[in-house]
């Protein structure tokens, strides 16, 4: 017998509105609704309606439709935005940001397209560094300001086939990365240096026309080689239709928590913050008490999607030096947008894969378009974190 989908879709509706609670849905889910699946109900159909079926008037299923790409452009594998054709191919690059006070004004971090958030070293109050992910680097007018990397961004950096930018870091630690095949495409020290009364250490920046020279001056392709992992040149997320957003509340999940202030307690030298701007629909980031703002324009640092994955850690010696064990599976973390937040687990199964995030319903999470940021919050401290 075939199946009449309206009827179908109004049984299935019903039980989901049964079994939620508040935002979402019941932890409890039937057997039967658990089981159902349109490939299945198609597989076990007939050719012909039944009187009771037939006496339904038919009505199309809701479709979501995808807003229509302008000419000459493509939806950016790290925003899912529109952006020139022309950079389709180009691979990001990673920037280390230093992130301590007195490196602050950044500069050039808000035109990012992802960032990454991250405990640094185990001493200094746990001091973080960002990673500053961008595709148009060709637009940069001045990026900073640099410091050294960490093993674990080099291979955070590789699930992008992104070109690393940073000003050395420790070797013992960080060469045995760099010296791997996929790990040596990356620039150390080769920026411009800005005088900006500050010492040494906080005046190196990327500069409009410094990586196109360190680009020619060496062998590495400005485009996606042979180490990019499957599906980064597609969607290194799984963007919503363009045109289209999601909003945690409608999707039935069985936690659906608000989320209007994300405090990072974990990262007790910085004090990070996220704080939604319900105007914008966006998380706006705090660190050192005050809200994050470019040195070069005053833009606001801020993020359409909030990733929080619980990591644990390794130190690798007195100094606090450290690399997360980002290579992990069903992991938990978060994932908020439009002011609220859900749970959801993290895969990643090796230095050349993508991370993979997935919601409660064990479906490849969906997130909006837009920018994204990550924090890898240490384990130890996971149950600080405040979400409200």
């Amino acid at each position: 017998m075939k199946f009449n989908k309206r009827i179908v879709s109004v049984a299935l509706t019903a039980m989901m509105l049964t079994a939620a609670v508040g935002c979402g849905k019941s932890d409890k889910t039937d057997e039967a609704e658990e089981g159902l699946t349109w490939e299945s109900i198609e597989d076990n159909a007939g050719e012909e309606e039944s009187t009771e079926e037939a006496s339904v008037e038919e009505e199309p299923a809701e479709e979501i439709v995808s807003a229509e790409i302008p000419a000459g452009m493509y939806r950016s594998e790290l925003t899912g935005e529109p952006i020139s054709e022309s950079l389709k191919d180009q691979r990001p690059i990673a920037v280390m940001v230093d992130n301590e006070s007195a490196a602050l004004p950044h500069f050039g971090t808000a035109e990012c397209d992802v960032v990454y958030e991250m405990m640094n070293s185990t001493q200094n109050g746990r001091i973080t560094r960002l990673m500053c992910m961008m595709k148009d680097w060709g637009s940069i007018k001045q990026l900073g300001s640099i410091r050294s990397t960490r093993p674990t961004n080099i291979i955070l950096a590789a699930e992008w086939n992104a070109v690393l930018c940073h000003d050395g870091g420790p070797k013992v630690h960080i060469d045995p990365y760099l010296a791997k095949e996929w790990g040596t495409n990356h620039f150390s020290g080769t920026f411009s240096r800005v005088d900006n009364g500050k010492k040494r250490e906080y005046t190196e920046y990327i500069l409009s026309g410094d990586l196109e020279n360190n680009f020619s001056g060496s062998s590495f392709s400005t485009t996606y080689n042979e180490f990019t992992p499957d599906g980064v040149k597609e969607n290194h997320f799984n963007f919503t239709p363009w045109g289209n957003e999601i909003n945690l509340q409608d999707k039935g999940y069985a936690k659906c928590l608000d989320a209007t202030t994300i405090d990072i307690i974990p990262f007790t030298h910085n004090s990070s913050k996220l704080v939604y701007n319900e105007e914008t629909k966006e998380y706006e980031y705090y660190d050192y008490g005050n809200i994050h703002k470019d040195g070069e324009d005053g833009e606001v640092l801020s993020f359409k999607n909030v990733i929080l994955q619980k990591c644990t850690f390794n130190q690798l010696d007195d100094h606090g030096y450290l690399i997360y064990n980002c290579i992990d599976i069903n992991q938990p973390g978060y994932y908020c947008t439009n002011g609220k937040a859900t749970d959801i687990v993290w895969t990643k199964t090796g230095e050349l894969v993508k991370t993979q995030f997935f919601d409660s319903q064990a479906n490849e999470l969906e997130i909006n378009n837009g920018k994204t940021y990550i924090a890898l919050v240490p384990a130890d401290t996971w149950d600080q974190l405040v979400i409200q």
